[in-house]
């Protein structure tokens, strides 16, 4: 094992020592929780990374993730023409891409990807999948099998994941709530996946296959930091009992598209209305380091560039160089891992890819650690979106929820970063992550 493995494998239980160090009750430690969580991330990532049968199954996934993608730009072409086309491509008609446009080239897949995960639900095969994981959770980890149902859930969907444990919300513990809120916020629904894949294609082939594969390990994550910040001290309804998915299973399969791609629409105006708001007022914020700026560079002959993207990046820095990344591309890393805390992982990825193109990342490893680590809904924007969504269906405990709610953020940033680790110490020759 190189040095930079070394420094990732050791990162994966520095960052559950902080995890630890911020727990309301420090003397209460779930260590099957922490043991079983990390174990499962080891099995999974050595399946998918080393094993010949998994990096098989691995690529098996990337390519059916890329032809689903392929299948949801049919209709957005048809919609908006050349407007749809990726750089330096044409169509049949003979008209060229006028560049890339984010609104016509990746966001409208939201809606085809909610549209097939909705006639998923409706054929029955994605409450299968759901419970298999579920079922893996809940023996293991031995925690209540509602939390286990909406953490497995987040591997494939969003907001949405609440509505599998409605019956059990009501009666929830603070513990529960918060590995709920966390597991929302420590993973990334398919819906989104084609935005993130239509970042990072042109430098990383195989994305495709990582963020699924990211997604999965941060489930298992956000579970171990969600019960070491917020220990169990009660006894949940559910615990160690095996809950069955609820969900309204619609008419026929044509209501179920039609209702899933109404829901993606919802969706996609969330996304384009969070990305309006908050990159403006990153701008907002980054014209008021301006003057502040040139006073102290004035004043005591310092030479500093203040922006609200470096601030974080500070604070970011020492989790990153855990990460396994080389020192030459640690602060550049930061700065996009602490951006996604404000202006999500949509505008983090881009920067990112923009990042690969210019060649500015100097090791392939920060590239696909970074990758991993920004797999997550854990920024500002979706602790409101998801304490929110929740605190509607079980009115009762929204106060609750919103107590905890920044301490299952802090939770779901740290499993995010704990995935870019278990990926960190799986970068070596014979894995799949070597080749990128």
């Amino acid at each position: 094992m190189e040095l930079y493995n070394l420094v990732s494998f050791l990162g994966i239980f520095v960052l559950a020592g902080f995890a630890w160090l911020c727990s309301a009750k420090r003397k209460v430690v779930n260590w099957r929780v922490v043991l079983w969580g990390v174990g499962l991330q080891f099995l999974f990532a050595f399946f998918i990374f080393v094993v010949p049968g998994g990096k098989e199954f691995f690529h098996l996934v990337n390519e059916f993730v890329v032809a689903i993608l392929d299948s949801a730009k049919e209709g957005m072409r048809f919609l908006f023409g050349p407007l749809a086309l990726p750089p330096g491509t044409t169509n049949e008609a003979g008209e060229s891409s006028v560049g890339y446009i984010l609104a016509f080239q990746a966001l409208p897949a939201v809606i085809f990807f909610a549209a097939l995960i909705g006639a998923l639900y409706y054929l029955r095969v994605m409450p299968l999948i759901i419970r298999a994981f579920s079922y893996v959770f809940t023996r293991l980890m031995r925690i209540s099998g509602a939390e286990s149902l909406c953490a497995s859930s987040n591997i494939f969907v969003g907001i949405e994941s609440a509505l599998v444990i409605r019956p059990h919300l009501k009666d929830m513990t603070r513990s529960e709530l918060v590995t709920v809120l966390s597991a929302s916020m420590g993973t990334i629904a398919s819906t989104v996946l084609a935005i993130y894949v239509s970042f990072l294609e042109g430098e990383l082939p195989t994305i495709a296959g990582h963020l699924v594969s990211a997604s999965i390990l941060s489930a298992p994550a956000a579970v171990v930091m969600a019960k070491l910040i917020m220990p169990e001290t009660e006894k949940p309804q559910t615990l160690g009992v095996y809950v069955k998915p609820h969900y309204e299973r619609e008419d026929n399969l044509i209501m179920a598209i039609i209702n899933g791609a109404n829901s993606g629409l919802r969706f996609l105006g969330g996304i384009v209305a969070l990305l309006l708001a908050f990159l403006g007022l990153i701008a907002l914020i980054n014209l008021i380091f301006g003057p502040i700026e040139i006073s102290l560079n004035f004043w005591f002959g310092w030479h500093l560039d203040l922006s609200l993207e470096k601030f974080l990046g500070y604070i970011f820095y020492p989790f990153t160089v855990i990460l396994g990344i080389p020192p030459d591309d640690a602060f550049k890393v930061s700065q996009v891992l602490g951006e996604r805390s404000i202006v999500t992982e949509v505008v983090a990825y881009q920067d990112l890819s923009q990042l690969m193109a210019k060649g500015e990342l100097l090791h392939p490893r920060s590239a696909i650690i970074t990758s991993y680590a920004l797999c997550g809904f854990a920024h500002i924007a979706s602790l409101a979106i998801f304490v929110g969504g929740i605190g509607a269906l079980v009115p009762s405990r929204l106060k609750d929820l919103s107590r905890l709610g920044f301490r299952a953020l802090l939770a779901a940033t740290l499993a995010c970063l704990q995935t870019g680790a278990v990926a960190g110490a799986f970068y070596m020759k014979g894995s799949i992550l070597w080749g990128g």
